[in-house]
């Protein structure tokens, strides 16, 4: 989905070229990863030449990362959400995703501006103070 038709075709016929000239380059002979593959292509410039081969080769390198991440995040949507508490509204579900997904952005964030956000708010049941 991240090629639209035309872009397709267009990668298509690039694939074929830059197959054919990667070859006989002895540069790309003793490559040990895909990795080792796009930073190549950078350093000899061919990801200019190539532009959709390379945007092919960069969601290679990024699949699995946002495969993990996704993992992650339904791992942690089932901590929260247990059995006792099926019945929470997506609202509250979501809130509290947000806290056990994005831990490390929470922690930059300090009590005092939590506080300060709650007692700015138009309805509360309470005062911090």
């Amino acid at each position: 989905m991240d090629f639209n038709q035309t872009e397709r075709d267009y990668l298509k016929r690039e694939l074929d070229v830059y197959i054919d000239i990667v070859r006989r380059d002895d540069k790309f002979a003793n490559l040990k990863g895909i990795a080792d593959l796009a930073k190549l292509l950078v350093e000899t410039e061919k990801h200019l030449l190539y532009p959709y081969v390379y945007r092919l080769l960069k969601l290679a390198l990024v699949l699995p990362v946002g495969t993990a991440t996704v993992e992650r995040c339904f791992s942690a949507m089932k901590l929260v959400k247990s059995d006792m508490s099926s019945r929470m509204r997506d609202e509250f579900l979501n809130g509290c995703l947000l806290g056990a997904i994005e831990r490390q952005e929470l922690a930059n964030v300090t009590n005092e501006a939590v506080m300060d956000r709650f007692q700015n708010m138009k309805y509360r049941r309470g005062n911090l103070c």
